[in-house]
Formats: structure tokens, sequence, C-alpha cells
């Protein structure tokens, strides 16, 4: 009975906190979704504001962090891409073995104060033989000197901070460290206008033999790090596609008043998606009670449903538009940015080519296993 009583006290606590999100994302977001979504804003005082009510330190349990995530992105794609990336920042910062750097960035990063994101598409790329490393460093007097560039980097800002990787020069190991964007040898410089989601703080980033010091080396070997905090790193992403899913239901539901009768001849039905989305949040929440399991049977759970729900916001963000018709094609709708945030969903790093191919690797690696 008692464990009940406790069950129930966290299922409520769980359902505060994603309500406060939620509350919090439709009250700072919802006026300015279209200036987010133009570039015309990026939404530094929201993203203070969700660190102020504890959206950047529910990491003791991941189901609530993603939670969160879902709740923001419910409203808007793009907050939720750089909540996941303000997440994925304290992630690493969490479990770094780095007790100067977690005392330099924890609080700050966890309460909003700083801000920042993961510069890991490049060597999550890498990894799997799609690119070459772009960083390079050498070790020196309490520290390293690294240089290079990274194309796309996001939640960035003149004070804020990111993770990535580099590679020694002499090949023998990779260093996951924090960039801090203050630092006179980082330069930021705006990317082009993307189909959607310009209001995300991205840039592509230079390093000019910028000084990286120990306290901002979250691990001074980055694979097993790596594989470490993997599982919370892609699991951490389900909440974008979650949100976006359970949005674009509503906005089918929400024409049924008006177009049942002719809609009900579409192939694919809200219920349909609902029944999409109880599968993924069920699969993800399981999966997220347990994110340092390092089995390959683990890892080739946590793979699957990100494909899927990459595939899922696609398929309900285009049905979503199908079902609103000719108002969803307007631009001030939201069904015409749900479905170019879908597309983001599905091309994010790892997107869903590379997802695939990562699967194809693991079966090859591991024949037999399922």
């Amino acid at each position: 009975m008692a464990a009940l009583r406790n069950a129930d006290k966290v299922e409520q606590q769980t359902v505060s906190f994603f309500e406060g999100v939620a509350s919090l994302a439709r009250s700072e977001l919802t006026p300015i979704l279209q200036q987010i979504d133009d570039g015309e804003i990026f939404p530094d005082k929201a993203m203070r504001r969700f660190g102020e009510i504890g959206a950047w330190s529910a990491h003791a349990d991941l189901r609530d962090t993603i939670g969160g995530i879902s709740a923001i992105a419910e409203v808007c794609g793009a907050t939720a891409f750089m909540a996941w990336c303000q997440d994925t920042l304290v992630w690493y910062i969490l479990n770094s073995d780095n007790a100067a750097l977690k005392a330099k960035f924890l609080d700050r990063a966890e309460s909003g104060q700083l801000l920042g994101g993961t510069g890991l598409s490049n060597p999550m790329k890498s990894f799997f033989g799609i690119e070459k490393l772009k960083l390079k460093g050498r070790r020196v007097d309490g520290g390293y000197i690294v240089r290079g560039a990274l194309p796309w980097v996001s939640n960035l800002g003149p004070d804020h901070l990111f993770g990535t990787i580099f590679e020694l020069e002499d090949g023998s190991d990779k260093v996951m460290f924090l960039v801090d964007c203050a630092d006179p040898a980082v330069t930021l410089t705006p990317c082009q206008p993307f189909l959607a989601m310009d209001g995300t703080g991205t840039y592509g980033v230079q390093l000019r033999d910028v000084f990286i010091p120990d306290d901002q080396v979250l691990a001074a070997s980055a694979m097993p790090f790596v594989k470490k905090i993997r599982a919370g790193f892609i699991l951490m992403q389900m909440g974008m596609g979650l949100g976006l899913v359970r949005d674009c239901i509503e906005l089918m539901q929400g024409v049924k008043p008006a177009l049942a009768h002719v809609n009900c001849y579409l192939p694919q039905q809200p219920e349909d998606f609902a029944a999409v989305l109880a599968e993924l949040e069920g699969a993800t929440m399981r999966l997220a009670a347990t994110p340092f399991d390092t089995s390959n049977a683990y890892w080739r759970e946590v793979v699957e449903p990100r494909l899927r729900a990459g595939d899922a916001a696609v398929a309900a963000a285009h049905a979503a538009m199908l079902h609103c018709g000719a108002r969803g094609y307007l631009k001030s709708h939201a069904a015409q940015r749900r479905l170019r945030e879908a597309y983001f969903v599905a091309i994010v790093t790892p997107a869903t080519k590379q997802l695939r191919k990562m699967l194809a690797d693991n079966a090859r690696e591991h024949p037999g296993e399922t």
C-alpha cells in the first residue's frame, strides 16, 4: 500500500511538472510564435523562465525532462528544439566526472542563467562513417588548444556554451569539452535562412586556436563518455516528436465540427495517430527509466522509436494539413508551420537516414540479436 501511495505521488509530481511547463509555454510562446518561426525573435527570455521553474533541472528522472520538452513542442517546435539543446547541455555537465567543471557550470545551466547547446552533429556523423571529425586539438599546460569549424550549432549567443568533441592531432584519442562562445577566439556566423526554425540561435562556429582549460573538459577520453550519455541524448529528442504529433492530433480534432463529413474520406484519422502516440510515449518512458543501460539490446531499442518518431511527426503533420485544408495553407495557420517543423524532427542528427544506417550497422555487428 505504501509503495502504491509513493507511485501515485510520483505520478502527481510528474503531471504537475508537465502542466507547469505547458502553462508557461502557452503564455510565453504563443504571442511570439510567428516571430520565432520567422527568425525575428530568439526566445531567450522564455528559455530563462523555463529554467526558473525547473525545466532544465529535472534530469533525476529523464521522463520528466522528456515530458517537459514535449509540453513545449505542443506549442512551438523551434523552442522545443532549443529545450532539447539546453537539456542536453545540462545532461553532459551532470554526467561528467570533472568536479571543477560541474562547480563552474551546472547550477547556472540548470537554472537557465547560462544557455547553450550541443555540437555533436558532426561527431555523431563521424562515429558512423558519414563525415570526418572537424575539430582538432593538442595538449598544452592546463588544457588544450583546439581549432576547426562546425557548420551548425543551435541555442547559441555571444555568452552561451556548448559541448562538442575534438580529436587529438596525433589521432590517439578524442576529447569531449565545452566551448565558451564569449571567448574572443570563437566566432559565430549566422546561418542562411532555413525552411523553419530560424529563431533557434543557430550559427556556424569557428574555433581559431581556442584555449580549452581543464575545467571545460567533460571527458578526456570521449568515447566511454559518449556511450554513457548517448541514450539520454536520443531519448530527449523524443520530446520534440511526441509534442508535435500531439498537437497535430489536436489540429485534426479541431476541424472535425466543420469538416468531418469530408475528412472522413482521408486515409489517416486523428485516432490512428493517437494510437501511434500512445505506443511511442509508452516505449519512450519505459526506456527513459534506465538511460545508463549500455547493452546493445537496449541501444537498439532506443534507436528504433527515435526513427519511428521522425516518421510519425512527418505523417501526422501531413495529415493535419490535409484535414485543415485551405485554412491550413495560410501562412498564419499552425498546420503549415507544423509540417515544416516536422521535417526537422526527421532530419536533425541523428537523421532518418542515419538512424537506418545505425540499425543496419548494428545488425551486421551483432547478428542474431533482436
